[in-house]
């Protein structure tokens, strides 16, 4: 019997795919298309395929549903069973369905690779085991232990999602108990009203301690808070990166608009070489009025910090001849370090017009030594 070259590139193609799925433990049955009755060939996927990233949900029950009802009925250990051929209207849904599996065995996921057509449509996601793969970096700490605990999902027809792969055995041990299953990011994600509860506190100035306190009060206690406290402080972390940039844009534009009705008005940046800043100073003409009056003795305290960025403040103080204080300047650092001292100094007495104060005093021993070198080297 003669074969052509297609018929032959295309038998060429399934063996390569068979021997491959029997390497990797993969049921050959849907990789054989049947349509042809000559010989089984692989099923090829059309190429340059668009459509939506979901499917329409046609109000029927989900995964998830059907699992929970289920449970009632069935005799399996596990509640979720992500077996092949199990449908999902979308990739999130797929995720959530492994994430509970997952909970229920104890161990936590992540995504892992995907592939797309050259339209932009995605038509494989992995869902791994967090200790899937080997990190290679050095002197780097990781949970990956090489384990291929996974499922891999591919578009059906009407553009939902359905597994084609599993492999759940792993080569590390499972955690036990809520508090060791928690510590898997999984299974420590915050939803996002919660998230916007948490942003809004921090930017009323709530300290991180109080927040925590506050959503464990809506849980009913810290145990049964499905997240930890250090979720919490990553999230407002990330709210602080977030706004740093823009809040930083702000409050120049504001000195800029002091500056047009305050011709005396000076502030100075000091930045690094990425050009992020690392002090702020600023100080008005009624500053510099109340310091060529009152600037013989000089308190700079640097106790206060605020809550959203944890930066130092600094603020020049002295005291008037009623013995009220006086505020000559004030200054942000980002850190407490000796060049930051000797920069807030040296530009404090540039902006007083040189004059160096008798008595200057400062809670810490490293300012004191930059004050006294500072006061010494400025003229």
């Amino acid at each position: 019997m003669l074969i052509s070259s297609s018929d032959a590139k295309e038998m060429k193609t399934y063996f390569r795919r068979k021997r491959k799925s029997l390497s990797e433990g993969v049921a050959c049955d849907a990789l054989i298309n049947l349509s042809n009755p000559t010989y089984p060939t692989y099923q090829r996927r059309p190429k340059g395929r668009v459509g939506a990233s979901f499917r329409m949900s046609t109000g029927g029950v989900g995964s998830i549903e059907m699992a929970l009802l289920d449970a009632a009925t069935n005799s399996r250990q596990n509640i979720f069973d992500p077996s092949v051929g199990t449908e999902f209207d979308s990739a999130e849904e797929a995720y959530a369905f492994y994430n509970l599996y997952s909970w229920e065995q104890g161990f936590g996921i992540r995504y892992g690779r995907s592939c797309c057509n050259l339209k932009g449509f995605k038509s494989r996601i992995d869902i791994v085991c967090s200790c899937y793969g080997v990190d290679h970096r050095p002197n780097r700490a990781t949970v990956r232990t090489g384990c291929t605990a996974m499922i891999r999902l591919h578009r059906t027809d009407d553009d939902g999602w359905y597994i084609s792969r599993f492999d759940k055995i792993h080569n590390h041990a499972m955690s036990v108990g809520c508090a060791e299953k928690r510590q898997w990011r999984s299974h420590s994600n915050i939803d996002p009203i919660t998230r916007d509860l948490i942003k809004n506190l921090r930017m009323n100035n709530v300290s991180i301690t109080k927040v925590w306190s506050i959503i464990s009060y809506n849980h009913g206690s810290s145990y049964s808070t499905p997240f930890r406290k250090q979720d919490v402080r990553s999230v407002c972390a990330n709210i602080a990166r977030e706004s740093i940039e823009a809040d930083m844009q702000k409050t120049l534009k504001i000195f800029g608009d002091m500056r047009q009705r305050d011709r005396s008005f000076i502030y100075e940046v000091d930045v690094d070489d990425r050009g992020l800043m690392r002090s702020l100073f600023w100080c008005n003409s009624q500053s510099q009025l109340l310091y060529n009056a009152f600037g013989d003795a000089v308190t700079f305290d640097t106790t206060y910090r605020t809550n959203l960025y944890n930066m130092p403040f600094g603020i020049f103080v002295g005291v008037n001849n009623h013995f009220q204080s006086v505020i000559f300047g004030g200054i942000f650092f980002r850190e407490e370090t000796i060049e930051a001292f000797s920069w807030a100094f040296t530009t404090f007495i540039r902006a007083m017009g040189g004059k160096l104060p008798t008595v200057f005093l400062t809670v810490s021993s490293n300012g004191s030594c930059i004050a006294s070198r500072t006061t010494n080297s400025v003229t």
